[in-house]
């Protein structure tokens, strides 16, 4: 299992009818060595909840462990939803920040 642990994220709802995934897309802020970067989840499975911290679980049973306070679009993963938007915008959405997580049902 890997753990991954963003500076910030959203997630993305991808509609395709009679099928609805839902995927976290988090950032990472790079250094001077290294550039920012992004990742998107293989789709949510569940979420539990740690302290301060939404804990994502993925189909590939990855743990994306998300700060509560840190939801949204940065300079580190803006681009990439954008791209998204542009190829498949027709079903693909941003969930608010006010969502309840731990209700969304996330079984396919």
């Amino acid at each position: 299992m890997s753990e991954y642990k963003p500076d910030n994220w959203v997630v993305i709802k991808i509609n395709r009818g009679s099928q609805i995934l839902y995927k976290v897309l988090g950032g990472w802020s790079g250094g001077y060595l290294d550039g920012d970067s992004w990742r998107m989840n293989s789709g949510i499975v569940s979420v539990t909840e740690e302290d301060d911290y939404f804990l994502f679980h993925g189909y590939s049973g990855s743990v994306y462990k998300c700060h509560k306070e840190s939801y949204g679009l940065r300079m580190n993963n803006v681009a990439i939803y954008h791209q998204l938007k542009e190829a498949r915008g027709d079903i693909i959405s941003m969930m608010d920040e006010s969502s309840d997580w731990l209700s969304v049902k996330y079984e396919v």
